[in-house]
């Protein structure tokens, strides 16, 4: 048997750690991580002959294996020309491959398995390939699995979102392949084993085998993994082996490479120690690991803490759960706090203190007496990922700080062609105002041409977008809706659509590496003007809408504007169609605004007082950036999400002239679908949208008031779609309190349910479980049939600790019961101890 090892990733998501090294090459207790994989196969497999796969900083992994005689192994290295994924690049090495079968690990990876229990199944199976699986916390980034009680795969979804997660049991990324599977992988294509080969195997009638492996397995993916790896290796959850150390007597467990004298030396926990370290007077030690040619000095105090090598530090320094890497020199007096990290090449001077989760990134130096608590320091989630489904959000001034603004503007106008033209626009918003002003410079610096929107709703600006071909991106800054100190920012790509994850990923790999296109003083671009987009707007909307039939049904409503930009735009739209109309909140009150869940309140209430009192024909509340509404009927009703979307399609049903198609999130809710005869409803994952899909459907839509009539506009849009339901409703004299009567009579419930992150995997499994025997689909979370009108819908949320709950059934009654029972199951499979 040969093994594979893959050491080709950027290991963007762990920097600053790998600025100068791959990621299978750093340090693990002084070994590189992919030596301990290949020492661990040679050891158990007996493996004598390797194949590495390289295409990141090549040379530093040939350097240190060479041919691999020092392991006493053979080692052929295969350097694909391009990036063609994973198992396009064992294709490359598959000249090297074609005798026997083999075993492909990541080089990336620490686990204590026991790789003959795997090649065991693989040959009491006769398996064709064989995948290592086992159970995790957290599955988010890996490939999913379910397989039946032979261990053969019936499902698997790579690097799932949490409404995808139909199981806690992972893909490890160790196969063991027969020869032939190769013939399966096109030549110099991007093909992806997850992605591309597993499905097209399973296509083709392969059986693939799963079989669960017990032990340790950690993917290092980041630097917060990186550090959990040192602890539970010092913990003792790792089979680790420490062959070439020597272990002290009279100490707690203080490894070093020989015998040495550390007697003086204050150990407590697991102490590693590298060659040529040299330890001064009255330190103290707690679970740390020194590399090579480290010098601790007198009175030095360190816990949980991780050096590699070249490093000094000076007197009374004090380091808690820290990282440094290669050639830094820390000051005396230094403090650092939990969590941070040191890039290489770094010069701390005296009395620094840095706080808790600060980075500071390779050649820097840190003056005397300085605190550093922003010195490129994120928050948590931006270790993992800056993006959530194409925007970034985060604590105004500082998460996203003018810095970050800047930086995400180069990593964006480095994936742009040079030149570019992009539209940039905000709500009323200092804090957006402040931000996009940052964000104009990096974009500027980086050869990219500006069209400043200033001040618009982001519905206008997309919709200009998907117009303009010589525009090839969008963004908008707005203050949240949901939390006043944070601010968002929105990618959007020509088309006017949210970038996908794709997209997202390249932006923040050239934001991670700092790998910005940086222009000459000629090249730097412009700043324009946009021009006439207001008016350019209006009049197309105005081509979409049958003018003469909503001026002749004298048409009377109310529209709250809650004090946003929309109010630059829809006054002149009632004014042009003749409309007799009352304005509310329409002049921008940022203090308003920055409590909105209060000025919601009020906007209902005072829309439905208004209606009614009146008695005009319906009304709107447009939030502030155009892309979500509220109806009120006539009868000054403000409709709940789920009445307001099912009578907008009870409307659409009566006045179809042909068929039409919608689209709507697998959650909404399906009970009158039959009664919608003019209507071809689908159901799905509400994200990632091309525009080419979105063109196959009338109407996209959700159940919190966003809607996109796509004869205008792929995106969402509230303006336009508040005028269309006047125009339908003027065109067919249609009341929609009689819509909506139609389409009442039953119970459907949203709610979140509090679950640690590290649950959510076994909760999908659960009801998995508890779905057995019933109708069920996995297409979006877990969906279980209680009967033919009554469901379920589990979707855990994909950045808050909690799951998300859809109930859908005939009565009040039923509902209630059915929420009370899962309810109960999710606080009874949380207080489990034992998964299985």
């Amino acid at each position: 048997m040969k093994a594979v090892v893959m050491a080709g990733g950027f290991g963007t998501r762990i920097q600053p750690l790998t600025h100068s090294l791959p990621k299978p090459m750093l340090p693990i207790v002084n070994r590189p991580m992919m030596e301990h994989v290949i020492v661990k196969l040679r050891d158990e497999l007996g493996i004598k002959e390797f194949v590495i796969l390289l295409y990141f900083k090549p040379e530093t992994i040939k350097e240190y294996f060479g041919d691999g005689a020092e392991w006493g192994i053979s080692i052929t290295y295969v350097l694909p020309d391009d990036d063609y994924g994973t198992a396009g690049a064992v294709k490359c090495a598959q000249k090297h491959l074609k005798e026997e079968n083999f075993i492909i690990v990541s080089g990336d990876l620490v686990t204590d398995f026991d790789f003959t229990q795997i090649v065991t199944a693989h040959k009491e199976a006769e398996a064709k390939l064989t995948i290592a699986l086992t159970p995790v916390e957290d599955p988010l980034q890996f490939g999913v699995v379910i397989t039946d009680e032979e261990d053969r795969i019936e499902k698997f979804l790579e690097k799932p979102g949490w409404g995808e997660v139909f199981s806690d049991t992972i893909n490890t990324g160790i196969y063991i392949i027969e020869p032939e599977i190769l013939e399966y992988i096109p030549h110099e294509t991007n093909f992806d084993f997850a992605k591309d080969l597993f499905p097209l195997l399973m296509e083709e009638g392969i059986t693939l085998y799963g079989p669960q492996v017990k032990g340790y397995w950690r993917d290092v993916g980041n630097p917060h993994s990186y550090r959990d790896v040192y602890a539970d290796i010092l913990g003792g959850q790792v089979d680790f082996d420490f062959s070439g150390y020597h272990i002290e007597p009279d100490k707690d467990l203080l490894y070093a490479p020989q015998q040495s004298d550390y007697s003086h030396v204050d150990v407590k926990g697991t102490v590693i120690l590298g060659e040529h370290v040299t330890i001064g007077r009255n330190v103290k030690l707690h679970n740390v690991v020194i590399g090579d040619r480290v010098r601790i000095e007198d009175g030095v105090t360190m816990h949980n803490c991780v050096l590699w090598n070249e490093i000094v530090i000076a007197k009374e320094a004090k380091l808690c759960s820290a990282v440094i890497c290669d050639n830094n020199r820390l000051g005396e007096h230094t403090v650092i706090k939990e969590g941070a990290i040191i890039a290489e090449n770094c010069d701390i001077l005296d009395d620094v203190t840095i706080e808790k989760d600060v980075i500071i990134w390779p050649e820097k130096v840190i003056e005397e007496g300085a605190i550093v608590s922003n010195n490129v320091i994120w928050g948590s989630k931006y270790k993992a990922s800056i993006f959530e489904e194409g925007t970034v959000r985060g604590r105004t001034n500082i998460e996203l700080s003018c810095e970050m603004s800047t930086k995400l503007a180069e990593s964006l106008g480095t994936m742009l062609p040079f030149g570019s033209k992009v539209y940039v626009s905000r709500d009323y918003h200092r804090s957006s105002r402040m931000l996009k002003r940052a964000f104009l410079g990096g974009l500027l610096s980086s050869g990219i041409n500006v069209v400043d929107v200033t001040y618009m709703p982001s519905a206008v600006m997309r919709h200009a977008l998907a117009g303009n071909e010589e525009i090839s991106a969008g963004v908008h800054f707005r203050q949240s809706i949901s939390d006043k100190t944070h601010t968002e920012i929105l990618f959007f790509t020509e088309e006017g659509l949210r970038i996908d994850t794709n997209m997202a990923k390249n932006i923040e790999r050239a934001f991670f590496r700092e790998s910005f296109r940086r222009v000459d003083p000629d090249d730097i671009g412009e700043i324009t003007m946009a021009d006439a987009l207001e008016k350019n707007y209006t009049a197309e909307l105005l081509d979409h809408l049958n003018l003469e039939a909503i001026r002749l049904n004298e048409t009377k409503v109310v529209v709250d504007m809650m004090n946003g930009a929309v109010a630059k735009i829809y006054p002149e739209l009632l004014n042009r169609l003749g409309i007799e109309h009352i304005m509310l909140n329409i002049n921008p009150d940022e203090k308003k605004l920055s409590t909105l869940p209060t000025l919601e309140k009020k906007s209902r209430h005072n829309l439905s007082r208004v209606v009614k009192s009146l008695e005009y024909d319906l009304g709107f509340v447009v939030y502030p950036n155009g892309q979500k509404m509220l109806i009120s009927t006539d009868e000054g009703e403000v409709l709940s999400p789920q009445t307001e979307l099912l009578t907008v399609l009870n409307l659409l049903d009566r006045t179809a002239e042909a068929p039409r198609k919608v689209f709507l999130p697998s959650w909404a809710p399906d009970i009158y679908d039959t009664k919608f005869g003019n209507l071809i409803i689908e159901r799905g994952k509400y994200r990632n949208f091309t525009a080419k899909k979105l063109q196959e459907y009338y109407l996209v839509a959700s159940v919190e008031g966003n809607f996109a009539f796509t004869e205008f506009a792929l995106n969402r849009d509230a303006i336009y779609a508040s005028f269309k339901v006047m125009e339908l409703l003027s065109l067919h004299h249609l009341r929609l309190s009689e819509l909506a009567d139609e389409v009442r009579g039953f119970y459907y419930r949203e709610e979140r349910v509090a679950c640690p992150s590290s649950q959510k995997g076994k909760m999908m499994r659960k009801f998995l479980e508890d779905a057995k025997g019933k109708r069920a689909s996995m297409e979006d979370g877990v969906k279980i049939w209680l009967g033919e009108d009554d469901w379920i819908l589990m979707i855990p949320d994909q950045y808050d600790e909690s799951l998300n709950l859809y109930i859908q059934a005939l009565d009040e009654e039923k509902g209630r019961e059915i929420l009370e029972r899962y309810r109960n199951k999710i606080e009874d499979w949380l207080g489990e101890t034992d998964d299985g």
